[in-house]
């Protein structure tokens, strides 16, 4: 299991953490501020599933006139994780 955070930009979400398996299987996922019943909404869509599957799904969706969203961001944070780009944080 590796656990990655994220900290999202453009949203009223401020940190984001990701567990993921050795197929990229989401095995946890916890979100510090933002639309509480949504994000749990997502959390329980997201559990389970490919970070690959949930990139294609989440990605470009957007809030508002805002650029992005916490779906969008959820995207991004799990795309610089398959990357390389974030660091596992040690548990």
């Amino acid at each position: 299991m590796r656990t990655y955070l994220y900290y999202p930009q453009g949203t009223c979400s401020t940190k984001m953490e990701f567990t993921l398996d050795e197929k990229n299987v989401i095995e946890d996922f916890s979100v510090e501020r933002g639309c509480n019943g949504n994000l749990k909404g997502i959390r329980a869509l997201i559990l389970g599933q490919k970070a690959e599957d949930v990139i294609d799904k989440l990605e470009g969706i957007l809030c508002g006139m805002k650029k992005t969203s916490c779906p969008d961001q959820i995207a991004k944070g799990l795309r610089l994780a398959l990357e390389g780009k974030l660091s596992e944080v040690e548990r």
